[in-house]
């Protein structure tokens, strides 16, 4: 294999601490460890959560090394496949299927099933990444084959070629390679790796002690055989994979697939349907110049008008008409219902919710600065404070719940 084909590696099964009791490394230090060894890029994929990508995104971005969100599938049955979603679709498929996973478990765990993970690959594109069990005799036998085939015809899926390091290491390769012949499935090479570097296996036994419920004298097999399973140099990649090029080769068909960054992502509100004709941003300038009106008895003050025309030129640019409809629909609730309620804190600043009834101090009389409640510059939704009487407020909870959905 030449040495610029080596560079190419890439460790695509790779996991963090965010693996509970399983990873040993945070990802930035996964990261960081890639970019040090010259990989081309790291993929990361922890147990049955996307919770470790964004750390391992801005890693990533600070090294210069390309990075691939994902997430290690493991169902019921011990059934593991690592997904890496190829477009911003798909991510949010994967996040939706690792959603109804927890929803159905006690907190803190996961429930899926093939059929999950066979719907999954049906309605989106992602490369599979199914993880052989440890013993040969397990790779044999006819309920994993099945498994692998119902993934098969996915978007892209291969099997994983990892070194144990044991003496049937041959013997196990020969196995995954005939069946990946007799699936059609191509092999991909990676270490499955749970630590950055070698030192770190002390702490990993130390968790799968706390895991398993027992000391390290009584550990015994809970334990790994060895220290490899860390992020290891492309010329020993090279050296590993050398009777098996293809599984190296396969390396750059997930990367160039896998188009699909973090990057891409951006917080989008709910949509509603506030009103069958208007446009959440026309619902919200009809009802803050009636509210203007009613304030004034229908003589709006001249400069009230032109911060107003600011302050929703502002919100429609930013596309936050949604927010202030909902918060403007629980306030509007409450009142009806008599239940005390008042806005405060920087929504005091905005003409806007003055004039929709949210707060009842007028900023422009008081000189106050919208800005310091909403800008341009800021990266996350305003902050709306409101205060529901202490006795009823359980009203207004339940009103959300059910005009919005008790799962939002």
């Amino acid at each position: 294999m030449s040495e610029a084909a080596a560079a190419s590696f890439a460790e695509l099964a790779a996991m963090s601490n965010f693996s509970f009791l399983q990873g040993a490394s945070h990802p930035q230090e996964m990261v960081q460890q890639a970019a040090t060894l010259g990989y081309r890029a790291i993929g990361l994929a922890d147990r049955n959560t996307l919770a470790g990508v964004v750390r391992g995104h801005a890693a990533a971005k600070q090294a210069g090394v390309r990075f691939l969100p994902g997430a290690r599938l493991v169902t019921q049955c011990g059934f593991e496949v690592i997904t890496y979603p190829c477009d911003r679709t798909a991510y949010a498929a994967l996040s939706q299927c690792l959603t109804r996973g927890n929803r159905r478990a006690v907190k803190g765990d996961c429930l899926l099933t093939m059929a999950d993970l066979t719907e999954l690959a049906k309605n989106a594109a992602l490369v599979w990444i199914v993880i052989p069990p440890l013993q040969n005799a397990a790779i044999e036998a006819a309920s994993f084959r099945d498994k692998v085939a119902q993934l098969a015809a996915a978007h892209q899926t291969y099997l994983l070629l990892t070194p144990l390091y044991g003496a049937d290491d041959a013997a196990r390769f020969a196995l995954l390679r005939d069946l990946a012949d007799w699936l059609s499935v191509p092999l991909l090479a990676g270490f499955d790796a749970l630590y950055h570097a070698p030192e770190r296996r002390p702490l990993q036994d130390a968790m799968a002690c706390i895991r398993a419920h027992c000391t390290l004298a009584e550990a015994g097999f809970r334990l790994a055989a060895n220290a490899e399973r860390h992020l290891k140099s492309t010329a020993e990649a090279q050296r590993l994979f050398a009777d098996h090029p293809d599984a190296l080769a396969n390396i750059d068909r997930v990367l160039a697939a896998c188009d699909f960054s973090l990057d891409e992502l951006a917080y989008q509100y709910p949509k509603d349907a506030f009103d069958p004709e208007l446009t959440p941003q026309a619902l919200l300038e009809k009802l803050t110049w009636d509210g203007a009106r009613a304030r004034f008895d229908g003589d709006v003050p001249a400069r009230l008008q032109e911060i107003l025309r600011h302050e929703l030129a502002l919100i429609d640019r930013l596309s936050y008409a949604p927010y202030f409809l909902t918060v403007h629909d629980m306030v509007r609730f409450a009142r009806s219902r008599q239940i005390l309620c008042q806005g405060r804190g920087s929504a005091a600043n905005s003409a806007v919710c003055y004039c929709l009834g949210i707060t009842a101090v007028d900023p422009i009389r008081l000189g106050l600065l919208f800005e310091r409640f909403l800008s341009p510059e800021r990266v996350s939704l305003p902050d709306f404070d409101i205060d529901f009487c202490r006795d009823r407020r359980d009203e207004v909870i339940s009103y959300v719940q059910d005009k919005y959905g008790y799962d939002r």
